[in-house]
């Protein structure tokens, strides 16, 4: 596959793009210092997925990501500002980390889960969106994918933006049994991974 990054900062995208040039998946890294430089480039190259800074000269993330219509996009960006997190959400982003709030494992997860059509959020930008929910009942959320009681406490735990270890803390459970009621929980859902499961839980209609 083929990934573009677009940020402003030489040295970010030189970061990035070394931990991705090591992915096996990852074939061949582009990079574009603003939107324009990105919205031109993909006239004429084919993107699998593209990392996307928020703030930029000349044209913005939000801005871009509008105009990037058939690639997956992940914003990575220093900006946990909840009402640009949902923004960028609404506008159809499949994933936003943070700056300092994600790991190495999480950025790959991120293209990987891009690559399946999955999403990826670091817990700044689960807080961001659950801030600005309106949600159903969790009852009848549970009743309708046959979540149990005890599922339910740990999906809302998840959409609170804890970690396994954190929810297992907080529910008295070690932190393999928070892995395998996870691992439960995915397919009844019908999703593939954690950003997904927020997402639907939390009922944005993204």
């Amino acid at each position: 596959m083929k990934v573009l990054i677009v940020d402003d900062n030489p040295v970010v995208r030189a970061g990035l793009r070394s931990v991705l040039s090591d992915l096996e998946e990852v074939d061949e890294v582009a990079e574009a210092g603003n939107g324009l430089e990105a919205l031109k480039l993909l006239e004429t190259q084919r993107c699998d997925m593209v990392f996307l800074d928020m703030r930029m000269p000349l044209l913005d993330g939000i801005a871009t990501l509008e105009s990037m219509k058939d690639v997956p996009v992940v914003m990575l960006t220093n900006s946990d500002d909840p009402e640009l997190v949902r923004e960028a959400m609404a506008k159809g982003a499949k994933g936003y980390l943070v700056y300092g709030e994600y790991t190495l494992d999480e950025l790959v997860a991120a293209v990987r889960s891009c690559v399946r059509g999955g999403m990826v959020l670091s817990p700044p930008a689960v807080q961001a969106i659950n801030a600005g929910s309106k949600r159903r009942d969790s009852s009848a959320l549970a009743a309708r994918y046959g979540i149990s009681a005890r599922e339910s406490e740990l999906l809302d735990a998840l959409a609170e933006g804890l970690s396994n270890a954190q929810i297992a803390e907080k529910l008295y459970l070690s932190g393999k049994t928070v892995k395998n009621h996870l691992n439960r929980i995915y397919p009844k859902l019908g999703v593939s991974n954690r950003a997904e499961a927020i997402v639907l839980w939390l009922d944005r209609g993204y």
